[in-house]
C-alpha cells in the first residue's frame, strides 16, 4: 500500500481551488457543529483562503485534501497540527464535508493513512484530537483505529440549551504499531 493511497481515498496535497468546495462544506450547519465549537456561522472564502494560506506556510502544519481513488473527487479534509517537535506529539484534524460520503468507511481509512503519515514519515510519538461527546460515528471510528478516550473537558460546548463534552483522545506509536 502507498504511504497516502488507501483503497478507497488517498490524501493530497491541500490547494486553493479546494476552497470552494470547503466554503460549500461551511454553509451546513450540522458539519459546522461538528467541527468547531464556535457559533455554527457559514464562514466565507476569502476567510478560508486566510485559514488556507496560514496553513500552508506554517512548519507545524500538514494540510491533506481526502479525494476518492475512482473518481479524483473532493469528500474531505484532513491536517496534522500544532506539532510540537521536540516532544513529537500532533493534534488531528478531519472533516468529510458531503453528507452523502458519511457512513461509507472513509473517515478510518482517512485515519489509517493520515496516522502512518505521523509515525512513518513525520517521527511523531502522539497523535490527539477533540471530539464533542455526541459525535458517536467519529468515536467509533477513532477507537476502530485504536485511539484511548484520555479525558475531556465537562459542559464545554452549550448548543440549543444543552450542555456537552469536549473529550480528548489520543494514541501512541506502540499502539499504532501493534
Amino acid at each position: 500500500m502507498k504511504l497516502l493511497e488507501g483503497t478507497k481515498i488517498k490524501l493530497a496535497r491541500f490547494k486553493e481551488e479546494d476552497l470552494n468546495s470547503l466554503e460549500q462544506w461551511h454553509q451546513d450547519e450540522e458539519f459546522m457543529h461538528l467541527m468547531d465549537a464556535s457559533p455554527a456561522f457559514p464562514k466565507t472564502e476569502e476567510e478560508l483562503k486566510e485559514w488556507y494560506v496560514k496553513k500552508h506556510k506554517e512548519y507545524n502544519d500538514y494540510l491533506f485534501s481526502v479525494r476518492v481513488l475512482e473518481s479524483g473527487d473532493l469528500i474531505g479534509f484532513a491536517a496534522l497540527d500544532s506539532i510540537d517537535w521536540a516532544n513529537r506529539n500532533a493534534w488531528l484534524a478531519l472533516g468529510i464535508g458531503d453528507k452523502t460520503n458519511w457512513n461509507k468507511g472513509y473517515g478510518q481509512e482517512i485515519l489509517r493513512l493520515v496516522l502512518g503519515f505521523a509515525f512513518s514519515e513525520l517521527n511523531m510519538n502522539r497523535v490527539q484530537l477533540t471530539v464533542f461527546e455526541s459525535n458517536k460515528r467519529a468515536i467509533a471510528a477513532y477507537e476502530k483505529c485504536g485511539f484511548k478516550h484520555e479525558g475531556g473537558h465537562r459542559e464545554y460546548l452549550q448548543k440549543n440549551g444543552q450542555a456537552e463534552d469536549m473529550l480528548l483522545f489520543g494514541i501512541l506509536r506502540r499502539e499504532w504499531q501493534e
